[in-house]
């Protein structure tokens, strides 16, 4: 970055620094944390924000104007008020046609930039939204140039452009990350694109942000931004199958988790569990959450999201299974948490 550029980029800081605390009064309730929009971690995000704070500050100059001159019209005299010919036209037609063209024409350039990659290949990543939780895939990055699964966590390298393609399997979700980039709606049977720049590494939350039934509330996700080589290594790490049970405990939850049917709805390869109609668990130990954001990735948590899925999120997809015994389910769970 020369030095020019670098100082047109502190001024633009600078003003949304100003901007920011100016309108925080507003906005108290938003604060700084893995799901704010007001404090983005990728140049969308940058750009949103800046045409967010542009529109709220235009907006509320005008409406003070406005008001100024409506006071202005109720106390003054009526003879205070030559040419109101004159007002009418420019204040009622000329001010409006101006001000919203040169608002409309910025909000095209904003959303150009949005789509823009910058000349660089994007790393394609499909996500699709179920009731309620998500599934993630990278095509031709698993063994063999298979599509790699995973569920509700989002692993991208910085500053690499993200074209992430989502779709719906059953009822219309949204995915919104706020401080990553901007939401896209997910349609069944039809595919949308957005594309995500991640420049800070860290852990960012995203939400459902279309109400999608009972359990909306509790349909998060995370998105990992990683330094381009730990990036790979992540990659790497997800290729391989599920490691073998280390001892007679995780052996027993293994063994468990095959009986009792669970391999029909869930794939862990490695095994022979191959079911797709839920998450793929072959790395469930390493994701910072359960049930889409919904418990803390613990086996006490497992133990009961298996016994009690119903109970802690009613009508998910998955179903209780109170009938396993209580060493069972503790094995399952020890040896699920292994999966890292």
């Amino acid at each position: 970055m020369d030095r020019r550029s670098g100082r047109s980029e502190g001024r633009r800081r600078s003003w949304r620094g100003a901007a920011l605390a100016g309108g925080m009064g507003l906005l108290a309730a938003c604060e700084r944390g893995p799901q704010s929009a007001l404090h983005p971690a990728g140049r969308n995000a940058e750009a949103i924000l800046d045409l967010t704070l542009i529109l709220v500050a235009g907006g509320g100059v005008i409406f003070l104007f406005v008001m100024a001159l409506a006071g202005y019209a109720v106390i003054a005299r009526p003879e205070r008020f030559p040419g109101s010919r004159a007002w009418i036209i420019g204040g009622g037609i000329v001010f409006p046609i101006v001000t919203l063209t040169a608002l409309q024409v910025y909000e095209f350039a904003v959303a150009r930039q949005l789509s823009d990659t910058g000349g660089v290949e994007p790393l394609r990543i499909e996500v699709t939204g179920y009731m309620w939780w998500w599934e993630i895939r990278y095509p031709g990055a698993g063994e063999g140039g298979e599509v790699l699964r995973t569920a509700n966590r989002l692993v991208i390298p910085a500053g690499r452009p993200v074209e992430v393609v989502v779709t719906a399997a059953d009822v219309i979700h949204s995915f919104w990350v706020p401080s990553l980039g901007g939401k896209m709606d997910m349609i069944p049977g039809h595919e949308n694109r957005l594309i995500l720049v991640g420049e800070q590494p860290g852990t960012y939350r995203g939400q459902c942000a279309e109400y999608c039934g009972a359990q909306h509330a509790l349909m998060a996700f995370d998105v990992v931004v990683e330094p381009p080589d730990r990036f790979d290594e992540w990659l790497a790490s997800e290729r391989r199958p599920a490691a073998e049970p280390d001892g007679p405990q995780q052996a027993a939850g293994r063994d468990a988790f095959l009986h009792s049917g669970c391999g029909s709805c869930h794939t862990v390869r490695g095994t022979p569990a191959n079911g797709a109609a839920g998450p793929d668990l072959t790395h469930v130990g390493g994701r910072g959450a359960l049930a889409a954001g919904t418990l803390p990735n613990t086996p006490e948590a497992l133990a009961g999201w298996i016994a009690g899925a119903q109970h802690i999120k009613p009508e998910n997809r998955m179903p209780s299974f109170p009938i396993l015994g209580g060493d069972d389910l503790h094995a399952i769970a020890v040896w699920l948490e292994s999966l890292k």
